[in-house]
Order: C-alpha cells, then sequence, then structure tokens
C-alpha cells in the first residue's frame, strides 16, 4: 500500500475513534446528570469532570487490560468500544457524590474524630457479618 493511502486510512480510523469516543462520553455525562440533576452549577460541571475522567480512565483501563485494541479496525468493534467508555463513565459521578455527601457531613470535625467514626463503623459491620443469621 502506498503510504498517502495508509496516511489516510490511518486517520480516518483515529478519526471513527474519536467520534465513538466522544459520543460515549456525551451519552453517559447526559444520563448521569439528567438522572442525579446536581443542586448548584458548581456541582454540575464537577459532575461533568468526574464522568468524562471515569470514562475515559475506565474505558481505556478495559481496553488495555484485555487487549482489545485490534477492535478498532471494524464499525461494530468500535461502538463495543464506546459501550466500555459509557459504562465505566457510570459510576464515576456516583462515587464522587458520595464522597462529598461524607465529607459535607463531617464538616467541622478533626481527621482524628473522623478516623475514628470510620473505624467503629467498619467494627459494626463486621460484628454484623460474622454473627449467624437464623
Amino acid at each position: 500500500m502506498e503510504p498517502v493511502s495508509s496516511s489516510i486510512a490511518a486517520f480516518l480510523k483515529f478519526y471513527g475513534m474519536m467520534i465513538v469516543t466522544t459520543l460515549a462520553i456525551l451519552m453517559v455525562a447526559t444520563v448521569v446528570l439528567m438522572m442525579r440533576m446536581p443542586r448548584s452549577p458548581q456541582e454540575w460541571v464537577t459532575g461533568l469532570i468526574c464522568t468524562v475522567v471515569s470514562s475515559l480512565a475506565g474505558g481505556a483501563f478495559i481496553i488495555v487490560k484485555f487487549g482489545l485494541h485490534q477492535w478498532v479496525t471494524d464499525i461494530w468493534g468500535m461502538i463495543a468500544l464506546g459501550g466500555f467508555f459509557f459504562a465505566c463513565g457510570l459510576p464515576g459521578w456516583a462515587l464522587v457524590r458520595w464522597v462529598f455527601n461524607f465529607i459535607d457531613q463531617r464538616e467541622g470535625r478533626t481527621l482524628i474524630e473522623i478516623i475514628r467514626e470510620v473505624k467503629g463503623e467498619y467494627k459494626n459491620v463486621k460484628k454484623d457479618n460474622d454473627s449467624p443469621n437464623l
């Protein structure tokens, strides 16, 4: 294959993957932000950033971990990879929101008090799991 044709083909494959990735990220951001309406503009921006980062990082991790690079050569493979980006973006905003709610509820406390509280909760959960269910 001549250099010009192969360069154009590589560009089109890259362009196609960028479109699939962008669409997946836009869809997951829309779903997440519509299901859990942000309470403020700051929360909206935080949710958008967290969704995009978790989508890209999680999707890239799955692709690299399981060696799915060859799926880019086929349109159906690209759609499947977009599904991975979509699925990885869904829990990102929820996790960040839980962490921020946890921090907001404990505002004004010292780090030692928070560690003691978490340690006590861990012991309670462990004790509940160790007891036999009748």
